[in-house]
């Protein structure tokens, strides 16, 4: 019953099963095994290209990264004072709104009319009075 479900292949001609237990390469093996199919001006070009690549890139990342910081410290120099005083600013300005609340009331505070306007209606002309004539 076993030997009915079994499926056999034809064997192709002039393939062995020897030939796949002879890749036991690594990659690397390989890819060095190819380079002795190129003359020795090819393998040094190629040598001298991908250690110039090398140099390029490190010495590109080690100027992006000085170019990084400088952009960083500077900015951080040139911005902070700014964030500073405006935060100091604001700071005041809250506090100058508090002391009118206490002082004046609720509604002093919110008009921001420094005491000019302490009631409805002062500090405004009757109709009809003009000053243009």
């Amino acid at each position: 019953m076993a030997g009915e479900n079994v499926l056999e292949l034809p064997s192709r001609p002039g393939v062995s099963e020897e030939d796949d237990d002879d890749i036991d390469e690594t990659l690397t093996e390989r890819l060095w095994g190819l380079t002795e199919m190129f003359p020795d001006s090819v393998q040094k070009m190629f040598t001298s290209l991908a250690s110039f690549s090398f140099k390029a890139v490190k010495v590109g990342y080690g100027l992006s990264r000085s170019a990084l910081w400088i952009a960083a410290s500077s900015a951080t120099i040139m911005v902070l004072p700014v964030v500073f005083e405006s935060e100091r600013a604001q700071q005041q300005e809250q506090q100058l709104q508090q002391q009118r609340q206490i002082l004046l009331g609720p509604n002093a505070a919110v008009s921001g009319a420094g005491g000019q306007n302490l009631l409805p209606g002062m500090g405004m002309m009757p109709p009809g009075m003009s000053t243009a004539k």
